[in-house]
């Protein structure tokens, strides 16, 4: 038997009917049509918002990643909610550009067509490494536009308890903290509009410590690469990271404490940061615990001693459930008998998908009530890297409906 993860608050205190902003998750049904469905409350999106303002210092800036979520209706709901939006290509710039909000654009490997985009738009591109400085300037000139151009770095630290650890080593992303003040001169002695410093140590960290310790490391590495290059950063992105809970023995990170130590980190920050900005860059912190995943049972089979609950959904919609997204060991997520919340599980299953691999299992080994052909199942945790983070054309399974859910 393999623990369920902790169900996300207000989920974990229901009993009877999964209700999803103040409705029966049926309703939510109707008007997708049918599983497989998204549902992502809205609202809860929200508050996490105001629980980050009311947390962190003032000044503060937040920045949505949205390679976690990119729902056009979210977007659109959380946009002036939020102080900017980073993308990571240019169907995700397309996207965000008609929202009106200041973008920023990260990632490897950025086409000449998706630099020329950005900078036609004014949106601030976080460049990775000094060969991709080059081809900006040199579009920038040819358009007869100054480009908006930050440096991304890779800092000679990592986050401590990342599932993701992206510094401290080798990496695709940014440039080598060494490095970086150099590229801040290239930037700038080419006529470029520096617009600061992206600083991205690791992410999905659910260590409040490390994540404390990490950002007050990189305001004090943000000071040094400024006095480096002899250059104050108009805005310094500290990344993000935060963590939700997924598994058995996950605690959520504590984001009041985090936000005291970064105050106390800011105040005491080297006079030659006193004028710049600062902000966090966060993805599925806000928006992973608002969405559930509904998928309905098609089949109930028993095969050598173990029973497989077979529903209509699977890993081409939900990878990251399935444990094919970065996780070593495989581990359950947060699943639930949408129609018996709270009831007495005693039933030793394995949740598997409709695809044909034996790699498709929503939930492996696992306690839960009796469900029958028919009930249908709820994964929680499903608002941050789910369709869009899976494999949805795989086996030409049709794409499942994606719900905006507001009270």
């Amino acid at each position: 038997m393999k623990p369920i993860g902790p169900l996300p608050p207000p989920f974990d205190a229901q009993v009877g009917v999964l209700t999803i902003a103040g409705q029966p998750y049926a309703h939510w049904l109707t008007k997708a049509g049918d599983t497989p469905a998204f549902v992502y409350d809205v609202d809860a999106v929200t508050a996490r918002i105001s629980r980050f303002r009311a947390a962190m210092p003032a000044g503060m800036g937040l920045h949505y990643a949205i390679k976690a979520n990119p729902f056009p209706p979210l977007l659109a709901a959380m946009a002036p909610l939020v102080d900017g939006l980073d993308v990571a290509s240019g169907g995700e710039l397309a996207t965000a550009l008609p929202l009106g909000r200041p973008i920023s654009f990260a990632g490897p490997g950025k086409r000449d067509d998706e630099l020329a985009a950005a900078i036609r738009a004014g949106v601030t591109i976080n460049l990775e490494s000094e060969g991709e400085a080059t081809r900006a300037l040199a579009i920038g000139d040819r358009l007869g536009v100054r480009p908006r151009l930050a440096v991304r770095v890779n800092p000679d630290l990592e986050l401590r308890g990342s599932g993701m650890k992206m510094g401290g080593r080798a990496s695709p992303f940014g440039v080598d903290a060494e490095r970086a003040p150099a590229l801040v001169r290239l930037v700038i002695d080419g006529g470029a509009d520096w617009r600061g410093l992206h600083i991205f140590a690791g992410s999905q960290s659910l260590d409040t410590a490390a994540l404390i310790e990490t950002q007050a490391a990189t305001v004090a590495l943000a000071a040094r690469l400024a006095d480096a290059a002899g250059a104050v950063p108009p805005l310094v992105n500290l990344g993000g990271g935060f963590g939700i809970p997924y598994f058995a023995g996950d605690r959520p990170v504590d984001v009041e404490a985090i936000g005291a130590a970064l105050g106390e980190a800011l105040t005491a920050r080297a006079d030659l940061l006193a004028d710049s900005r600062f902000a966090l860059e966060l993805g599925r912190w806000l928006v992973g615990e608002a969405g559930v995943y509904l998928t309905r049972v098609v089949d109930r089979k028993d095969s050598r001693g173990e029973t497989f609950v077979v529903v209509d959904g699977g890993l081409h919609h939900q990878l990251a459930a399935s444990g094919n997204f970065g996780t070593v060991v495989r581990r359950n997520y947060p699943v639930a008998v949408a129609g018996q919340m709270g009831e007495a599980a005693n039933d030793l299953v394995s949740v598997v998908g409709c695809l044909c691999t034996p790699l498709d299992r929503l939930a492996d080994h696992g306690l839960l009530p009796r469900a029958e052909v028919g009930d249908v199942i709820a994964v929680f945790v499903a608002g941050a890297y789910g369709l869009t983070a899976s494999p949805s054309a795989f086996l030409g399974h049709p794409v499942p409906a994606e719900i905006l859910a507001r009270r």
